[in-house]
């Protein structure tokens, strides 16, 4: 708890039997709620995930990431949240700066705090693919033209976010792909939330997930596509149901997606 608020972490996983361990050992004690959702991996993700005490949910088959993320957000809504973390379970970015990235939520210096890889050179020394971090570049000097506001990269995967965030934006309009990650920031920008980043470094490893060079290329037109909508929505040319404040929105309680008897909270 900080500041009187409950912290969550949570841990869209997917095959992530080898890396959950390490990653969840270096969670502060500060966190309050650890959930982990397993999007039908075929390895021992939920028996490692019994075994170190997180509150876990199964889906019933392979949803993807978008989905993946939905329903952590939700249960962390459930469970009383007030600041909720999403951190790989890969063990690519350090959970020890969970700390620092709740306190900016918590004390109200920012609405959403992102883990950087760029900010300090972090990247390449962690092993990122060239091609990945040209890309990467690329993109957020195209998303901060049409965004308006200046970030280092709108592409990691460790975000801190406010109870307040995930129960106003229309999550449910978003992708169930990677591009989720992609659209929930734009929606951020669009509904007037001020993100916060901090340097954050990074590792790519044989166990470390990392989508293929097939992926990564529908990614990135997803994310130039999410762009465009974002400023023909701001011109006033069109209207996305992603930017629409009528859009689906995340509700308590269990969806019909889960597997049966899959669901458990801390095991002793």
């Amino acid at each position: 708890m900080i500041n009187g608020k409950r912290i969550a972490v949570v841990f869209p996983a997917y095959n992530a039997e080898k890396t959950l361990e390490a990653t969840v050992r270096e969670l502060p004690d500060l966190v309050d709620i650890r959930i982990l959702v397993d999007d039908h991996s075929s390895d021992r993700t939920v028996e490692v995930a019994k075994q170190l005490g997180l509150q876990f949910y199964v889906h019933d088959r392979n949803y993807g990431y978008g989905r993946n993320q939905q329903t952590c957000y939700r249960e962390a809504l459930a469970a009383d949240a007030d600041v909720i973390i999403m951190v790989h379970p890969d063990y690519q970015y350090t959970p020890l700066l969970v700390t620092a990235m709740a306190s900016m939520v918590a004390y109200g210096v920012y609405d959403v705090v992102l883990g950087s890889r760029i900010i300090g050179g972090q990247a390449l020394r962690g092993g990122m693919p060239f091609y990945k971090y040209v890309s990467n570049r690329f993109l957020t000097a195209f998303e901060n033209l049409f965004l308006g506001i200046k970030l280092s990269e709108y592409h990691t995967g460790y975000r801190a976010f406010s109870r307040d965030v995930l129960t106003r934006l229309p999550l449910l309009e978003n992708s169930d792909d990677f591009v989720f990650d992609n659209q929930m920031l734009a929606q951020c920008v669009h509904f007037g939330f001020h993100i916060g980043e901090v340097s954050c470094p990074t590792k790519y490893f044989e166990e470390a997930s990392s989508i293929n060079f097939r992926r990564s290329v529908q990614y990135g037109l997803g994310v130039l596509g999410t762009t465009l909508q974002f400023a023909l929505q701001k011109m006033g040319l069109a209207r996305f149901r992603i930017f629409s404040p009528e859009g689906h929105r995340l509700e308590a309680g269990l969806p019909t997606y889960y597997a049966r008897g899959a669901a458990g909270g801390p095991q002793g």
